[in-house]
């Protein structure tokens, strides 16, 4: 097999271009553009906001830059992935203009009109077939709209998702998928079709919606003009997209039931793959159409989500460190992190400090740090302690995905962030209880897989992820009784201080 993918990663932070080589299955070649942080508008507390000429910009910059260097391979390009940040609300009118800034995932503006939603509808009817709360999710964003800005509302024509405006930059043709309108709590999963009775309870038109399809297929081909802007051959196929989490499953091929996901950033997710519409009854996890899923062979995945992950490793490492110790070298806090023992004498952090966490119910308790001895612990603990609460964290919403008989045996995570701590992997390992397998990969790569697999380059997933291998493994076993006994405990006392914590909101 000859040729090349393309595929995209389009963040709230950056967007990063990978190309693949078809016949070796691996990436040659990736770029990221900008180089610096994206700007998020934020009018108000609350808000943010992210203009899709924006993403559309950068994506040209990223191309550009692969060209410098592979400009033949671009040009040999044959299908092209888009994998976006998920949640998102784009509008466009009928002449296909934006007609205001993206509300980005990020944005909690539209709560208010969610919970009301979830009340009225009553949460049997809304999980057993959104599978979610309406949230904060694209639906109720749009809500905020129509109540909000109704002028401008009278003027909208689709709305879409981030990466459906996208594909239709690339193609001119108005188009989403059935993974992307779960993502919007906008898919009746009882009735296979877009939900109906939530679109009706909001006032919104079903012309609102673009056809729908699945996230593998004929998204359309690149026009001349959008050629033109991208640098890419007319009249390649756009075969692939999907929102940043269910393509990071994608990226490292867990598609079926018993696999899952997880990723360690900014954010911590894991990722569960199920064969049928589970939903947690407290709605501490969301439920999503999986990329996969078809109506005869349903796919679902089960998200769990801690927004206070990387976000607090780094704040350590900012405020516990002086300017001499090096701020990049994450390495060497890992080295100090693991001179002291497994459970941190007894320090113990609670690594909420990144707005409201669903797995809390949606409370906000902020993050704090308990049992403090100023004559016991040092720097050293407070490192050790904030990687532990982190993997505390995440574990605390896996039993979570247990209760909903979600089995736990294999997490396959990118070899990057938090997961280049061998700290943070033993810990991960020991509470998981599973075998952790590292990949070395991303999202932009993902993409370029599924576009492969949607134009029907590759025969199949498993051959379009023949070039991907594992990087590093850690199981349970490797951490030892002992230690997996002294995180049993650790484990136990960090929960018995959330418990408190949110007993006392």
């Amino acid at each position: 097999m000859g040729g090349y993918l393309l595929g995209f990663d389009v963040g709230s932070s950056s967007i990063k271009a990978s190309l693949l080589e078809v016949a070796r299955g691996r990436s040659v070649a990736s770029a990221t553009s900008p180089t610096t942080e994206l700007d998020i508008t934020a009018k108000q507390p609350g808000w943010a906001e992210q203009h899709p000429d924006l993403w559309w910009e950068h994506m040209c910059k990223a191309v550009a830059e692969l060209r410098r260097d592979h400009s033949t391979a671009i040009d040999a390009v044959e299908a092209i992935g888009i994998s976006y940040q998920m949640h998102g609300l784009v509008l466009i009118d009928g002449n296909g203009e934006v007609l205001r800034p993206a509300i980005i995932w990020c944005d909690s503006r539209a709560v208010p009109y969610g919970e009301k939603a979830l009340a009225d509808i009553g949460e049997k009817t809304a999980l057993s077939r959104l599978l979610n709360s309406p949230g904060n999710f694209t639906a109720s964003k749009l809500a905020w709209v129509k109540h909000e800005e109704p002028q401008l509302y009278q003027s909208v024509a689709k709305m879409m998702l981030p990466g459906d405006y996208l594909a239709y930059r690339m193609t001119g043709e108005l188009r989403t998928t059935v993974s992307g309108l779960s993502e919007g709590i906008l898919w009746d999963s009882q009735e296979e079709a877009p939900a109906a009775f939530l679109m009706d309870y909001f006032g919104f038109d079903s012309s609102l919606l673009p056809e729908h399809g699945p996230s593998f297929g004929d998204h359309g081909k690149v026009t001349a003009a959008a050629a033109e802007e991208l640098g890419v051959p007319q009249g390649t196929a756009v075969s692939y997209r999907a929102g940043d989490q269910p393509n990071n499953a994608l990226s490292l091929s867990v598609l079926n039931p018993g696999e899952l996901a997880a990723t360690a950033g900014t954010s911590g997710v894991v990722y569960g793959v199920v064969d049928r519409p589970a939903y947690d009854p407290q709605s501490r996890v969301n439920t999503f159409v999986h990329v996969n899923h078809q109506p005869d062979r349903k796919r679902y995945g089960v998200l769990l989500c801690v927004n206070g992950t990387g976000i607090c490793n780094r704040w350590m490492k900012q405020h516990t460190v002086d300017n001499s110790f090096g701020a990049t070298e994450y390495a060497r806090l890992n080295d100090l992190a693991a001179s002291v023992p497994v459970g941190s004498t007894g320090l113990v952090v609670l690594p909420f400090g990144n707005g409201a966490e669903r797995t809390l119910g949606n409370q906000d308790i902020g993050a704090s740090v308990h049992g403090l001895n100023f004559n016991v612990h040092r720097r050293e603990h407070l490192l050790r302690a904030s990687q532990e609460g982190i993997v505390f964290a995440l574990g605390y919403g896996l039993e979570i995905m247990r209760e909903m008989g979600i089995r736990i045996e294999l997490i396959k995570a990118g070899n990057a962030n938090m997961f280049q701590s061998p700290l943070f992997r033993e810990a991960f390992a020991a509470v998981s209880k599973a075998t952790v397998e590292l990949y070395s990969t991303d999202g932009a790569e993902g993409a370029a897989r599924g576009a492969g697999i949607g134009a029907g380059i590759y025969g199949s997933p498993e051959e379009a992820f023949e070039g991907l291998e594992v990087a590093r493994r850690s199981t349970p076993d490797d951490v030892g009784p002992e230690v997996r006994a002294e995180y049993e405990q650790a484990f136990s006392r960090w929960t018995d201080v959330l418990r408190r914590s949110l007993a006392s909101q």
